[in-house]
């Protein structure tokens, strides 16, 4: 059973940071692009960032640019999610993503979520 498993995510104060992780089981990603989403009550899903498969490239929403970095670990299986100067408008569910033919969107696998929630 292919299994995305997201942790990580809490409660934090503006300005503060968290580490979100992503661990796979069941089959390797390490071939395939992995990507971060998120959706805040009331909204839709939204793109926060992707990477490819062999952490070359990456790639960021225009409003976690600076503040957000997204990084793999192909041996371990496992994406991060590195957030700084966390925003209010940043609480969400998070999910991770993996395995798509576009980097922005049409992911195949998906992961349950992590709250993070953002207090100012």
């Amino acid at each position: 059973q292919v299994q995305l498993v997201e942790s990580g995510g809490g409660l934090v104060q503006a300005g503060g940071s968290l580490r979100l992780s992503c661990a796979a089981s069941g089959r390797t990603f390490s071939r395939y692009a992995k990507a971060w989403f998120r959706q805040a009550p009331g909204k839709e899903r939204e793109f926060v960032a992707a990477i490819t498969w062999s952490g070359e490239s990456t790639y960021y929403a225009d409003s976690v640019k600076g503040r957000f970095t997204i990084s793999r670990d192909n041996a371990k299986n496992t994406m991060y999610l590195q957030m700084n100067s966390l925003k209010p408008e940043d609480t969400a569910v998070y999910y991770c993503a993996a395995k798509a033919n576009s980097i922005y969107r049409d992911y195949e696998y998906w992961g349950q979520g992590t709250q993070v929630t953002v207090s100012s």
